[in-house]
Order: C-alpha cells, then structure tokens, then sequence
C-alpha cells in the first residue's frame, strides 16, 4: 500500500489554525474580549523598597497628609496603584537633597539609553530579560520604550497584545521603518496598562523588512537599512530616558538594525555548553557583520556590553563551571547577578505575566522572593550602567 505523502505547507497551516483557535480561547478565559489588562496594586513594603525610603517615613508621609491618597484594605493596610507610586515620586523629588534621588531619568545633556537585548539561540530568557528590565525601569521612574522587533511577538503577548488580533493592520515598527511610505514613530506607539511604560508591538509583518531590505540594497535607494531603528528612535527621543529593544534571535537586518540604534547591548546567556558555543558563533557573525556596517558609516560606539547569565540553577555544577569560565574569559563584560531559573518567573509567563505583575499569595514565598531579588539585582545592576553612561 503507498503511503500518502503530506504537504508540509498544508500541514503546517492547519495546525496554526487550529493552535490560534485554541490560544485565542484560551485568551478569551484569561482575559474577556473587552477587558484590557490591569496592573495590580502594591502593598507599602514594596511601595518603600522601590522608592529606597523605609516604611515608617512612608507612614508619616501619610499621617502628616503628604501622600496621595491611597486604597486602604483590612487592618490598616495602603495599597498603591503605579500612579500612586509614580506622584509620591515627584513629590519626594520637590524636597530631594540630591536631583534625581526619586525622580532618576534624563536631564539635560543625557542621551536616549537604547539597549538591545540579543541571543541567537531560544530558551536564553531573552524576552523575559527585556520585559523584566522595562518594567522595572518603568517602576523605578524612568520613560520606558519598549519595542517588540521578534516576529514572534512573546514580548507583545507579555503586555496583552496577541499579534494575530491585535494587529490586523498594521502596527509594529516595520509601519515606521518600511521603505516606501514610512508612518512617523508616535503612530505606531501603544500605551501599556503599566504607568511610564509604552510598547510597539510585534508580529509577522516584521519579517517583510528582512525581505525588502536586499532589494533596497540592489536599488541603492533609500537610507542605509542599518539608519532606519535609530533616526525613528530620534522622532520621539525627547518623551522616553530608556529604550528596551527585545530582538529576533537570528542575525538579520532587524537585528544589525537594531545595534546600530543602541547606545548598549545585554546578551542574555543560559550557562550551558551547547548555549555558550552556539553563542559563540553567534558573536563571530555578529562581529563580522557589524564590522561591514561600519565601514559603510554605522555607529558602534556603544556605552557597555554585558552579558547577562539566565535560567541559573546555582546547584548545578556545570553551570557553575561555565559561569567561572565566562567570568574569567569576559571579566566585568559579565553581570555579577543572574537570573535564577525559577518557577514563579514560568508559571507568571502562563497566564502572560512578569513577576512584577503577579500577586505574590500565588506563589510560596521564599519561591517568590528569591525569583524577585535575583530580577531586582539584575536590574539594578543595569539601572547603575544607565546612570553612569549618563556621567552620575
């Protein structure tokens, strides 16, 4: 009996639509078709540690009537919406001994921090890098621009855009950076139900400029393809002090694009022979590739390079093995803190959350909190690049 041969093109399509029916249920159960995604509150433990004050100052403030007025539950206890958290900054920063204490963004003479979060292997916690670090910024005060350039779009999904939904017209940056007939930046930026954190999301349409970008190259028309990210950035730089760009994992021109707009690049890096080889090889093509950009004129001054260790299991004795060989191959090009591989930051991704986003009761506690610290030490850690390229 012949066996029947399958169309892989057919296949393939019939399993995404059955996957999309399934997600977009899925979708509809988590979060209704009309509901939009709401941020949570903040207890004032955590409201006093992001604003580095201690919890009884935050009391007074209170008492004294000072403070935005906040929601009061049970036994006493204030919780603080982002705007909450976000007034009580600026008026913190009215009677700061030192500028910039509550309030850290640009001031003038500080430039737009662009930094491109990269790898060219999956699994490395690339989005969840980017989207933690943007949030955190995001709390932390700053004007935060995320972009989504993965065509897969996780970092869109993270902050309740689902591509194939959402974006039935358009709407990534590839609308901004196409080369016939641009739209102007701002058209294609979304506010995001976190305050300080605006997104352009991703999708398919993205793909197109890896497409069209040869043929310009052939025509020689238009600007140079590795120009585009960076002079959309400059229609906007005045609102945002940072922007996160979360890009594909293979090295395209989105991707060389992408570096040449940023002014830093973190390198997210799963501590495993197979990742730290494939990565690599991933350095060496990107290093040739940017060599040939510029020469053609490309900007590469960039303020720092890190590489940022994810998914770290301090256990396991390999790992730690090629955590030592990349510190001593790299030096301080390696983050001192790491991510630590953790339930809490995979189980939030299911339900499409960061660990800044869930309510910590779904979670034991020490699960919790230890996911918490090694994200806030990460970021803090950049937080510090961020200050100081900007010479404080």
């Amino acid at each position: 009996m012949q066996h029947r041969r399958e169309r892989i093109d057919e296949l393939i399509g019939e399993h995404a639509a059955r996957l999309s029916e399934r997600l977009q249920q899925h979708r509809a159960q988590l979060f209704p078709p009309n509901a939009a995604k709401e941020m949570r509150k903040f207890a004032a433990g955590e409201v006093a540690d992001l604003l580095g004050v201690k919890d009884s100052y935050l009391r007074k403030l209170h008492l004294d009537g000072k403070a935005p007025e906040v929601e009061m539950r049970g036994n006493g206890r204030r919780y603080y919406t982002p705007e909450d958290i976000q007034a009580l900054r600026e008026q913190l920063e009215k009677g700061a001994k030192i500028p910039g204490t509550y309030t850290p963004g640009r001031r003038e003479g500080d430039h737009l921090q662009v930094i491109t979060v990269i790898n060219f292997k999956g699994g490395s916690g690339k989005t969840t890098t980017a989207a933690h670090l943007a949030q955190k910024a995001a709390l932390d005060g700053y004007r935060v621009l995320a972009i989504d350039l993965d065509p897969q779009a996780s970092l869109s999904a993270l902050h309740g855009f689902q591509p194939e939904f959402d974006l039935l017209d358009g709407g990534t940056l590839y609308d901004a950076i196409r080369y016939d007939d641009p739209c102007p930046l701002a058209q294609v930026i979304q506010k995001t139900y976190f305050t300080n954190l605006d997104i352009v999301p991703g999708n398919l349409d993205l793909m197109e400029f890896e497409h069209e970008t040869p043929r310009a190259l052939a025509e020689r028309s238009g600007s140079l393809f590795f120009t585009r990210v960076g002079d959309k950035l400059a229609e906007v730089e005045g609102d945002y002090d940072v922007v996160v760009i979360d890009c594909p994992p293979q090295l395209g021109f989105l991707t060389m694009s992408a570096l040449s707009a940023a002014t830093a690049v973190l390198v997210t890096v799963h501590p495993q022979m197979l990742d730290v080889m494939s990565m690599c090889q991933f350095l060496l093509m990107t290093s040739n590739l940017l060599g040939v950009v510029s020469e053609a004129g490309g900007n590469m001054d960039y303020d720092w390079l890190r590489y940022v260790v994810t998914r770290y299991e301090p256990g396991d004795g390999p790992q730690n093995q090629m955590v030592s060989f990349m510190r001593s191959m790299f030096g301080d090009h390696v983050l001192n803190h790491t991510v630590l591989k953790s339930t809490a930051i995979s189980d939030a991704g299911i339900t499409k959350q960061t660990l800044y986003e869930v309510e910590k009761s779904q979670f034991t506690r020490t699960t919790y909190d230890r996911a918490r610290e090694s994200l806030d030490a990460v970021n803090a850690e950049i937080e510090g690049l961020i200050q100081q390229a900007w010479g404080r």
